[in-house]
C-alpha cells in the first residue's frame, strides 16, 4: 500500500490574482500558507486484476478508468493506464470549504499514482500536472494557486506571470513570528459549502468585462506584496488591517462571494469579537472564515461566534508526502 498526504492551504492576500483573466494582462500574486489538515490517497492492488475500484465520498467499480464518475480520477487513472487497484480518499475537512480540497486531491492522486507506478516527482512536476488536468483537461474556471501551494507547502509568495509560469518563493520567518502568527489566527466554519465554480466564472467574466474589478484586484495584488514585507521586516501589526482591507475588495469581485449570514457573523466578529480582521476562505458564499485576533481577544471571539463551529489549526511547512510505501 501507498498513502499520500497533501495539505489544504489558507490564503491571506492577492486570491483570485491567479486567474487567467488577471495574469493574463498583468502578473497575479499570492500569499498563503498550507495547515495541518489534509486529503489522504491510498492506493494498493485490487484482488480483480481487471477492476478499478475507488472510495471517496461515493462508491465506484469499473471495468475502464473512462467509466469513472469522479472526473480528476477518470482523467488521471485513465491517462496513466493503471487498474487492478484499490483508491480511497479521505480529507480533514469536507469539499467546497474554500481551503483548495480539490487541488490537494489532485495534487495527491498525482503523487500517489507516479509512486505506484515507480516514478518520483518533484514539487514542481505535481504542480503543474493538477493544473494541468484541472484547467486544462477538466476546464475548471479555477486559478493554480492551490495546486502549487498543495504541492510545495509551508507558507509562500506565489507570481503568476502572463506566460503562465509560476514562480514560489518561500517566506522564511523566524520560528518565534511564525509562531506568533499561529496563535493569533482562528478559523470559524460558517457550515455553509459551495463549489468555487460558479462563483470563479462570474469573477472571469466581471475581470474581463470591468475596469473597476480590475483594478480592485490589482490592489489585492498589491496588498499581498506590502504583507510579504511586513512579514519580513518582522512588523505583523497591521495583518489585521490587510485582511480586512483585502476582504472588502475582494466583495466587490463578484455577487455571490458573500451573503447576509456571513456578512453578519464577520461585522460580529470586528465590532463585538475583538478581532483585527479577517476574511472568507476561497472563492466564497460560504465554508470557513479566518480571522486575526491576539490571545487576549480569542476568548471574547470564541463567545460571539459561539453558533459556529472553530477549526483548531497550525501552520505547517511540508507539500504533498509519501507517507507509507510499502510495495
Amino acid at each position: 500500500m501507498i498513502i499520500t498526504r497533501t495539505p489544504f492551504r489558507i490564503s491571506f492576500a492577492g486570491g483570485g490574482s491567479d486567474l487567467p483573466a488577471f495574469y493574463k494582462r498583468a502578473s497575479g500574486a499570492v500569499l498563503s500558507t498550507t495547515i495541518n489538515k489534509y486529503m489522504y490517497l491510498s492506493i494498493h492492488p485490487y484482488f480483480d486484476p481487471d477492476s478499478i475500484h475507488v472510495k471517496y465520498s461515493e462508491t465506484e467499480l469499473v471495468r475502464e478508468a473512462s467509466d469513472l464518475q469522479h472526473p480528476i480520477l477518470r482523467a488521471l487513472v485513465g491517462e496513466m493506464q493503471i487498474t487492478g487497484v484499490e483508491i480511497t480518499s479521505s480529507g480533514d475537512v469536507p469539499s467546497g470549504t474554500g481551503m483548495g480540497s480539490s487541488s490537494a486531491f489532485s495534487v495527491g492522486l498525482y503523487h500517489c499514482l507516479s509512486a505506484y507506478s515507480g516514478k518520483f516527482r518533484s514539487k514542481e512536476e505535481l504542480a503543474q500536472k493538477a493544473c494541468e488536468i484541472e484547467i486544462e483537461k477538466l476546464l475548471n474556471p479555477i486559478g493554480k494557486q492551490d495546486q502549487y501551494a498543495a504541492a510545495y507547502g509551508g507558507l509562500n509568495f506565489m507570481q503568476f506571470f502572463p506566460t503562465g509560469e509560476v514562480q514560489v518563493e518561500p517566506v522564511i520567518l523566524p520560528r518565534k513570528l511564525l509562531r506568533k502568527i499561529d496563535d493569533n489566527l482562528l478559523l470559524f466554519y460558517t457550515g455553509d459549502v459551495r463549489p468555487a465554480g460558479e462563483i470563479l466564472e462570474e469573477q472571469t467574466k466581471n475581470l474581463e468585462q470591468s475596469d473597476d474589478r480590475f483594478n480592485s484586484l490589482s490592489t489585492m495584488v498589491s496588498q499581498a506584496f506590502e504583507l510579504k514585507s511586513a512579514l519580513e521586516s518582522g512588523n505583523i501589526d497591521d495583518f489585521g488591517a490587510l485582511l480586512n482591507e483585502g476582504w472588502k475588495l475582494k466583495k466587490s469581485l463578484a455577487t455571490a462571494i458573500s451573503n447576509p449570514r456571513i456578512d453578519h457573523y464577520y461585522e460580529l466578529a470586528i465590532t463585538q469579537g475583538g478581532a483585527y480582521g479577517g476574511k472568507l476562505l476561497g472563492a466564497g458564499s460560504g465554508g470557513y472564515l479566518l480571522f486575526y485576533c491576539i490571545p487576549e481577544h480569542q476568548e471574547k471571539l470564541r463567545q460571539t461566534l459561539s453558533e459556529l463551529q472553530e477549526l483548531p489549526f497550525s501552520i505547517t511547512r511540508t507539500g504533498s508526502e509519501v507517507i507509507h510505501y510499502d510495495v
